[in-house]
């Protein structure tokens, strides 16, 4: 078996995901402790992303009409068709909607283990990674053996920076079939546009479910005025219709990065942290002292977050 790493590029949109190179980044580690190669399997995407994955030995690529846009189907059937080339020990996928798609059926069909929301991956005699595990309260290690093995990335787990190498890779085009399933492409239908841009805003106050109720926000806004700040949210917040889809941080929402994030009441899933994490300052408020946001706040605070809002508005007023 090689020591070999294989990382499937996700794209949308013309665009690479940060993802692909926070995972280029562990690849090429994990393959270096092997001393091993670090390959990319691009589906579908364009010549320009070639360039993008200098971080990799090599670009194995499928291309053609059927793979233009994702198609679980499709891309899985194409991703087979590079791992029977490649044969890797470990193929990285993002934990994402879309790479959960793909890693789940392709560790299934060809019955070898798949860790999930991987923040921490190494090699040697095997492939051992650290899990996060009830929303990222606890880590759990895993040792997939000396075996072929998928692996899905949590997103935020490593630096994008460190995977974005600028080059010319080798290329090796894969043929692949079309797969005339039961899935069709339809269109990407994307947000309309809110009424802020919080991706442009340089400070930010966030609420969670720990605000409890609707009168939170009031409370956050109160807060955000005294600040010349923006309110946005976490997930629970807008599936409670309490705040517009455009407020909406993490994988399924937006991913900002401003002079200062405070978090009020947020608990710190993998989901939100994804589209935060690269705040420059960042402030948690939370009552539970081992809440996952702790992780990566540079301040923190346990303390109940209504008491913290009020006085805060108070003391800038």
């Amino acid at each position: 078996m090689s020591a070999n790493v294989l990382v499937v590029v996700e794209h949308l949109g013309g665009e690479i995901a940060d993802i692909t190179f926070e995972m280029l980044a562990a690849g090429r580690k994990v393959a270096a402790e092997n001393g091993g190669s670090c390959f990319a399997a691009l589906i579908g995407g364009t010549d320009a992303m070639v360039g993008q994955l200098g971080a990799a030995d090599t670009v194995y690529r499928v291309s053609g009409d059927a793979f233009t846009e994702f198609n679980p189907e499709s891309h899985t059937a194409a991703l087979r068709c590079i791992l029977e080339t490649v044969t890797p020990r470990t193929t990285l996928i993002g934990h994402t909607a879309m790479g959960m798609d793909l890693a789940s059926v392709v560790a299934c069909t060809s019955d070898n283990p798949l860790a999930v929301s991987a923040v921490e991956i190494s090699g040697g005699a095997t492939t051992k990674v650290t899990a996060q595990v009830y929303g990222g309260k606890m880590n759990a290690t895993i040792d997939l053996g000396a075996g072929p093995c998928f692996v899905a990335m949590a997103a935020g787990a490593m630096s994008a920076d460190a995977g974005k190498i600028a080059g010319s890779p080798t290329t090796s085009d894969v043929a692949a079939p079309g797969v005339d399933g039961r899935i069709r492409f339809k269109g990407l239908v994307q947000p309309e546009a809110g009424d802020v841009d919080i991706t442009a805003e340089e400070v930010l106050i966030a609420i969670g479910r720990g605000i409890g109720s609707e009168d939170g926000v009031e409370v956050a806004n109160e807060l955000a005025e005294a600040m010349g700040a923006q309110v946005a949210a976490s997930r629970p917040i807008i599936d409670a219709g309490w705040l517009p889809k455009s407020r909406q941080i993490g994988k399924s929402g937006l991913k900002v990065t401003p002079k200062l994030y405070i978090a009020l009441g947020i608990s710190g899933a993998p989901e939100h942290l994804e589209g935060m994490k690269g705040s420059a300052t960042i402030v948690a408020v939370n009552t539970d002292k081992n809440a996952p946001i702790f992780g990566v706040a540079h301040y923190g605070l346990v303390a109940d977050l209504y008491e913290v809002a009020e006085e805060l508005t108070e003391a800038l007023d």
